[in-house]
Order: C-alpha cells, then sequence, then structure tokens
C-alpha cells in the first residue's frame, strides 16, 4: 500500500533526524577544533597555553605581561606620506592623521628589573582610523627573530633558564640547543656587538615578521616595516650602563617627552621574489626597496599601572583592510600567545581589584 499523499498546500513533513545529526557534527567538529587548539588532544603538542607557562617558569608577576613585561604607555599620531598608498590600501596610509596609543618597555619578565641589563627593547602601538579599523604591531630593537619556528622559541626558553644552583642558564643546555639551532648563533652575535643606544628615543624599532601590503587595485607584495629614529643615535658604554638607574630609560624618555615631541620614521623593506617570507630568522638583503611610509609622533607618556596601554593586547594580527599575515609560523604563535598572557593578567587584575575593594590584599 502506497503511503497517503500530503493535503494540497502542505508540504510533507521531514524528520528532524538528519538536522539534528549535521548540527551534531558541526558541534562535535567544533569542540574537537577547541581541543585541538588547546593542546588537549595531543599531549605532546606545542600550545600557546605551555609557550606561556614556560616564559613563566614557575614564577610569574601577577598582574603584568609575561614577556617585557616592565613598560610605559606613549600617545600621539602617526603622519603618513604620499607613497604608502602605492604598498597599501589601508586607511592608515590616507588619513592626514591617525591616533596612537603605545607602549615602550625592555625585554624579560621582570616588571621591575634595572633598564641597562636589558639586551632587547620594545615598541607596541595600536593605530586607530576614523572608520573604526586598527593596526596594532610589536617590535624590537633586533633586526631579526633569534630562531625559525615557535618550536625552536620553546626550546630557547627552556634552555636559557637560570640554574637554580648559579642563577645563570646552564651552559651544556645552551650548547645543545644551539647544536639543534644554528641560526640562533647569529641573533647571540649581534646581542654581543650591537650598540647600545641611551634612550628609547634613538633606538631603531624593527618588525621583523613579513606581511603583505594590498593595493587598491589588488596588487600585493610582502615587507617587513621599522621605526628608524629622528634623534641621532648616542651610545651608552658598559661603565655607564653599570652605574646607570633602575628606571634611566623611563625617566629619559619622560624628560625628553616634557621638552619635545619625539619622532621615528616608518619605513618598509620590500621583499624581492627570493626572499623568505615565513622565516623572521633571516634577515634580507640591505639592497631591497625601501620607501617611508610615515612618521610616527609621540607627545606624550603615562605609568602603565594607570595608563590607557595597560589593559590593551597588542596583537601583531590585528590588521586593517590592505594589510595581512605572510604565513609566519612565529606570527601566529605570537598572537596566540599574546592572548593566552592577556587573558591571564586580566583575570589577576581583576582579582586584585576585587580584593582591594574588599580592604584585602591581592594581586596588581
Amino acid at each position: 500500500m502506497s503511503s497517503p499523499s500530503p493535503e494540497p498546500g502542505h508540504p510533507r513533513r521531514r524528520s528532524p533526524l538528519p538536522a539534528l545529526g549535521l548540527i551534531g557534527a558541526v558541534v562535535l567538529i567544533v569542540a574537537l577544533a577547541f581541543g585541538w587548539v588547546g593542546g588537549w588532544l595531543d599531549r605532546d603538542r606545542l600550545t600557546a597555553q605551555r609557550m606561556v607557562d614556560t616564559i613563566e617558569g614557575g614564577n610569574p608577576h601577577p598582574g603584568f605581561r609575561r614577556a617585557h613585561s616592565k613598560g610605559i604607555c606613549v600617545s600621539g599620531y602617526f603622519e603618513p606620506t604620499a607613497a604608502g598608498p602605492r604598498l597599501s590600501k589601508a586607511r592608515v596610509f590616507a588619513q592626514p592623521r591617525v591616533p596612537v596609543l603605545g607602549r615602550m618597555s625592555i625585554g624579560g619578565g621582570d616588571p621591575h628589573g634595572a633598564d641597562a641589563t636589558a639586551r632587547v627593547r620594545s615598541m607596541a602601538l595600536r593605530l586607530r582610523t576614523d572608520d573604526g579599523q586598527e593596526w596594532r604591531t610589536a617590535m624590537n630593537s633586533f633586526p631579526f627573530f633569534p630562531v625559525a619556528t615557535p618550536e625552536a622559541f620553546q626550546a630557547q626558553t627552556l634552555a636559557s633558564r637560570p640554574d637554580p644552583a648559579t642563577g645563570r642558564p646552564d651552559p651544556a643546555a645552551m650548547e645543545a640547543f644551539l647544536a639543534q639551532h644554528p641560526e640562533a648563533r647569529r641573533f647571540l652575535e649581534w646581542a654581543k656587538t650591537a650598540p647600545w643606544p641611551t634612550s628609547f628615543a634613538n633606538t631603531r624599532f624593527n618588525g621583523v615578521n613579513a606581511f603583505r601590503f594590498v593595493d587598491a587595485a589588488e596588487g600585493s607584495r610582502f615587507v617587513r616595516w621599522s621605526m628608524r629614529p629622528q634623534a641621532p643615535l648616542e651610545t651608552l658604554p658598559a661603565e655607564a650602563r653599570e652605574r646607570a638607574d633602575a628606571d634611566y630609560l623611563q625617566e629619559d624618555l619622560v624628560a625628553r617627552l616634557a621638552a619635545a615631541p619625539l619622532r621615528w620614521d616608518m619605513v618598509a623593506t620590500v621583499a624581492a621574489a627570493d626572499d623568505p617570507v615565513t622565516d623572521p630568522s633571516q634577515p634580507w638583503p640591505e639592497d631591497r626597496e625601501q620607501v617611508v611610509l610615515g612618521t610616527l609622533v609621540l607627545e606624550d607618556a603615562q605609568p602603565q599601572a594607570t595608563g590607557p596601554c595597560r589593559d590593551l593586547n597588542y596583537d601583531p594580527l590585528v590588521l586593517p583592510e590592505g594589510i595581512e599575515g605572510s604565513g609566519d609560523p612565529v606570527l601566529a604563535a605570537r598572537s596566540a600567545t599574546y592572548s593566552v598572557s592577556f587573558n591571564r593578567r586580566q583575570r589577576e587584575i581583576a582579582a586584585g581589584d576585587a580584593a582591594a575593594a574588599t580592604g584585602t590584599e591581592g594581586a596588581r
């Protein structure tokens, strides 16, 4: 016997089971994706959480960034040149003046560390255009990254941990690391021989990861950028570093800003066809095309504990239309670890604020 036909104008009711099965499959896929990212499905896989755990080294400073913990907020603006739109359609290169909120910092995880002991200095910026787009970037004073992959960076962090008996890294552990990652020797040579600028103001900051710039005609090219100071380079000899005040970089910055704004030229280096764009440990040849994209002008500084940069995550993959990532695995790892670090310290700050409100001691 055949099944009865539905009444005219009333479609046959379909079983909900296939749709529910599809929804269940989607939920399962999403759960598996979160499990993979979180490392729950593969306990040996490197995750952002594990990288941040390693950077902390079991001794985090609650409420502070896990890396580059000591810093100071800065603010000002960016003025683009006419050359910027040739490389990218990003609004930051077309708007006459773009407000900037930034942070200057030193390397290391100690928020009270001495400025003169930090070989690495950093500049992080957020540029927000009048149409609501944001460009966030985090640059460092070194000209290239020590290693090519997140796994190698994890190994370097572990090898660099101080030996409890000596307070210094174990030379044998470091030599074992360098044997497996010889590209890191170039970075160590830079750290030994590069000059020590006397100030944040005369330090050059480099974005060592490559990004893809897209122009209005949808043409694209890969670039790396740097902030090149207009203040002349002056170097700080070793004996002066030994006598320097623990906060001399921040004190110098505040004094200079009180006298006049500080300026850096933003310069893009354009990759040739055979330049590595996914390996930040490989510097590009010095003869590559260079384009001045604009000038960064800093006008003011604020303490990071109360300043507007405290609660800002300078995720380098927060990008405006016209700028894209390059597929560099170190860039992706930076974005992920910044997020984990940000979430941890925000919880700690909230706990500290709650404790302060109730009159009990808490993390800050």
